[in-house]
Parts: C-alpha cells; structure tokens; sequence
C-alpha cells in the first residue's frame, strides 16, 4: 500500500514524519481523554444505581402508602384531596461540557418559596398514609431528577468513549503504522538510490583514472 501511494522523495519523507509526530501526539490526547472519560463514566454509573435503588425504595414506599390511604378514605374525599395540587414545580434544563460532552443539567424551582409547603388538603379528614405518599414523593423528586442526569450523561458518555476508542484504534493500528511504514519505505528507495548513486560516481570515477592512465602511457 506505501509503495503504491507515497513518492519516495526527501520532501515526501520530511512531511511524513512531521505528519507522524503529530499522530502520535494526537494519538496520546485521545488515549487520555478516553481514559478519563471512562474514568467519569464509571463514577456516574455508580452513582447512577444508587441513585435508582433509592428512586425504586421511595416509589414503592408511596405506592403503599397511597394504597393504604385509598383503603381508609373514602374514593370521594381521596379524590378532592388530590384534586387541585398546592405546589407546582418548574424544571430548567442547562448543559455542561465534561470531556467536550454536553451533558445535561436539570434545576427546579417550586411557585412557594418553602418547597415542603405541598399539601393542598386540610388534615381533619384525610389520612397520615396520605400525607406520607405525598410526602415521599416530594423526598424523592430532586432524586429523581438527578437520576435523569446521570441515565442521560451515561448514554451520551457512553456514545463518546466509543466514538473516541474507534479514533483512537485507527490512529494505533492503521495510521501511525501506515505512515511509519511508508517512511521506511522511502528511507529504503532513498538509501537504495543513494548507494546507486555512489556505485556510479566510482564507476565513472575508475573509468577517468583509466583513461589517465591509458593517456600516460600512450606512445607519443
């Protein structure tokens, strides 16, 4: 493949290995940027399922309570205690680079400045499993959107590190040994061309001390 692709000139070689250098140089970047990619990646998988196991345990745990609710009230008093919400939530969605990823980054703000203001019922007539649903819910929604960054960075991590692994397997085991063959392909044409040019020059070197020495012993 060198052979066919690369002019063996001095200039050709000189590109070559300033084009190699770089390679390598770009090669070691992308090693290190993959490494810690992975190296963050892991961190937010990890924290990725504790972070679900806890979202699961709190979701259960108001699921209970709302069916334990639902078996002391009354369906018509559960329903018009749930039926207008007290608090309302508002997400905004940012980015951060990590890595030249965009990962994202979720912040809530709630319409009553105290958060844990959100019950929306008297408590005369409803019952404690309901307020603690209720209140499970409200524990585990910033969990819960934590959770949606991480599942989300995962993936686009995940996409990346791959992404960066194929660059950096082409640069190892196709580019910088390609280029590195065609250098000593032309260093070999340029040694071999060189040693021809030498055996010429001696050649015609012997052929004028030939003739110096026919010229000098030629009858005058």
């Amino acid at each position: 493949m060198a052979k066919a692709q690369v002019n063996p000139t001095r200039m050709e070689l000189t590109r070559l290995k300033k084009k190699l250098i770089t390679a390598k140089r770009g090669h070691k970047l992308l090693k290190d940027k993959r490494d810690e990619l992975m190296r963050q990646f892991l961190d937010l998988v990890r924290e990725n399922k504790t972070l679900r196991e806890k979202v699961e345990k709190g979701i259960i745990a108001a699921n209970k309570n709302f069916v334990l609710a639902g078996a002391l009230m009354q369906d018509e008093v559960l329903n018009t205690a749930l039926l207008a919400s007290k608090q309302s939530v508002t997400v905004e969605a940012g980015k951060r680079n990590v890595m030249s990823v965009e990962i994202p980054v979720f912040e809530y703000k709630t319409r009553l400045p105290d958060a844990n203001d959100i019950y929306s019922y008297g408590f005369a007539f409803t019952s404690s499993d309901l307020d603690d649903a209720v209140g499970a819910l409200s524990d585990i929604f910033p969990d819960m959107l934590r959770l949606a960054e991480c599942e989300k960075s995962c993936q686009l991590m995940a996409a990346e590190i791959e992404k960066t692994r194929r660059r950096v397997n082409a640069l190892e085991h196709v580019m910088i040994p390609g280029m590195q063959e065609s250098i000593k392909y032309i260093t070999m044409k340029l040694d071999e061309n060189e040693r021809s040019t030498q055996i010429r020059l001696m050649k015609v070197k012997d052929m004028m001390i030939k003739e110096i020495i026919e010229e000098k012993h030629r009858p005058k």
